[in-house]
């Protein structure tokens, strides 16, 4: 029979000590983390299910909810500036006041959401390996579920204000297209700022009340002064929401032009956001 042998225990100072420091910007390749953000694209589809429960959009009241806040808004925003304008603004500007604000609403909401999806999601982030960015691409993509029962509002203001209807209509996917796509490329890019800065989304509040004052919602873009029109240039959402209201109010085909400065706002946003947030996200674990 064998002796057992006791094998002697290194003192502790030999034991070895991981640190975990954060790490420098560096971008993982690209393809390979394509690839498997595509693999986790039902991982995703089960954060957005879990984020729609959580937000009741399940629930009777809360369907109802998600058309009401919105259209509330419109409403009030239309009353105000039919007593600031001391005449009836007519059906037609509820209509285009009605579709974009709840395009902005799908912007800001996504946003909103996404600068807390990382922080929020710290213990997931810990304990599984995916790509970090589902977490903003399901936030975005939460919004946007919550963004389709609206436009059945809409349809019913369209019908009522008269507004034209015709295959016109399907520049709106376009538009929208680049809305989301606007949309997603902000949220990857605060959703790495609310990581080092968490006052950030007590913030963010006030900023997108200020974009919304500064975007064609509550006026036509046409409406806009001479002298004030260079400064809207920087809004990236003026040629979204000038196309949105042309297709939508005007029953035509939006300029090209527009259609051309929201793609570049949309594809630069894309791109700038996501490259900044694959670049942090190996950091994540250790800043929170």
């Amino acid at each position: 029979m064998k002796a057992l042998t006791r094998t002697a225990r290194p003192p502790a100072s030999s034991v070895p000590v991981q640190v975990y420091t954060p790490q420098r910007m560096q971008l993982p390749r690209l393809r390979s983390y394509l690839s498997d953000l595509w693999t986790r694209r039902h991982f995703a589809l089960h954060l957005i299910r879990s984020q729609l429960r959580a937000q009741q959009s399940g629930t009777v009241f809360g369907q109802l909810w998600l058309v009401l806040n919105p259209l509330l808004l419109a409403l009030m925003y239309y009353v105000l500036i039919t007593i600031l304008r001391e005449r009836q603004s007519g059906i037609d500007f509820l209509a285009h006041l009605t579709a974009c604000v709840f395009a902005f609403h799908l912007v800001s909401t996504s946003v909103n959401s996404s600068a807390k999806s990382v922080v929020r999601s710290g213990k997931l982030i810990l304990n599984t390996a995916f790509p970090r960015s589902l977490l903003p691409i399901a936030a975005v993509l939460t919004a946007t579920a919550r963004f389709l029962p609206t436009m059945l509002v809409y349809a019913v203001v369209h019908a009522v204000a008269g507004l034209p209807v015709g295959p016109h209509l399907l520049w709106a996917l376009v538009v929208f297209a680049e809305l989301v796509v606007f949309a997603l490329g902000v949220g990857l890019a605060v959703s790495v700022l609310q990581v080092y800065f968490r006052d950030l989304s007590n913030f963010l509040p006030y900023v997108t009340r200020l974009w919304l004052y500064s975007s064609p919602v509550l006026y036509f873009v046409d409406q806009v002064p001479d002298g004030v029109k260079p400064l809207l240039a920087w809004n990236p959402l003026v040629p979204m929401l000038a196309a949105w209201s042309q297709v939508l109010h005007d029953g035509r085909a939006p300029d090209t032009g527009y259609l051309l400065q929201g793609a570049v706002w949309a594809v630069a946003a894309l791109v700038l956001g996501g490259l900044f947030f694959v670049s942090r996200e190996r950091e994540f674990a250790v800043r929170l």
